[in-house]
């Protein structure tokens, strides 16, 4: 197989991210993750930034030419492979993805959906931790740091994202089982999407999806 390309689909909380870095390792392709992007130019304050915002903090899905804005430029060189996770998350979406993958003359191997029961993705979600100074990701409960509310790489503080917050995750869980239902039908009707049980560790997960990539 040459470069791998991938779309990573999956609800807040599913572990795409985690899995989307084991991946790269694996494959040695770019990790594209339209969260990262959108909290980054949140963070920078950028005009995009600033409207993305309004919709991330309530737990809403970001309006779809915000995100296909920013996506746009960092799908540079396609062709040599992607992983790309968080997007899309609407048929719409998808159908303006294909176009930035036409222009670049690809399309993806391989849909993977993501599967995990509400109350697993809820306990995930609502546990986790980020250092504010350099972004280190943990968990309550799952991932501790040695000393409650301080980072163990630079000692940063530890805060809940307000997107994270139990009452926001059960709104994101709920946009997001409601604009997807389509998008699953879309890759399925196309023979791309590949579903594999994410309720488990990130070992297990991961091999099936390297059984996916790989047959």
């Amino acid at each position: 197989m040459g470069a791998v390309k991938l779309v990573l689909l999956g609800a807040p909380g599913a572990g795409k991210g985690t899995l989307a870095k084991m991946i790269q390792s694996e494959y040695r392709v770019p990790h594209i993750s339209t969260g990262d992007m959108l909290r980054e130019a949140v963070k920078e304050g950028t005009q995009l930034g600033k409207e993305a915002s309004q919709y991330m903090n309530e737990g809403k899905l970001v309006p779809d030419d915000i995100v296909i804005g920013i996506l746009r430029g960092n799908m540079k060189d396609c062709e040599k492979g992607f992983i790309l996770d968080g997007f899309p998350r609407t048929k719409n979406q998808a159908e303006a993805l294909q176009t930035i993958l036409d222009e670049g003359g690809v399309s993806p191997d391989a849909v993977i959906n993501f599967e995990a029961p509400p109350e697993v993705l809820i306990q995930r979600l609502s546990g986790r931790r980020q250092c504010l100074e350099c972004g280190a990701i943990y968990h309550i409960k799952n991932m501790p740091p040695r000393k409650s509310g301080i980072c163990d790489v630079c000692g940063g503080e530890l805060y809940q994202r307000d997107d994270d917050r139990r009452e926001v995750v059960e709104v994101r869980l709920k946009a997001y089982e409601e604009e997807t239902a389509e998008l699953i039908d879309y890759y399925r009707s196309r023979k791309l999407l590949e579903s594999v049980d994410a309720g488990k560790d990130p070992e297990a997960t991961f091999a099936r999806v390297k059984h996916a990539i790989d047959g």
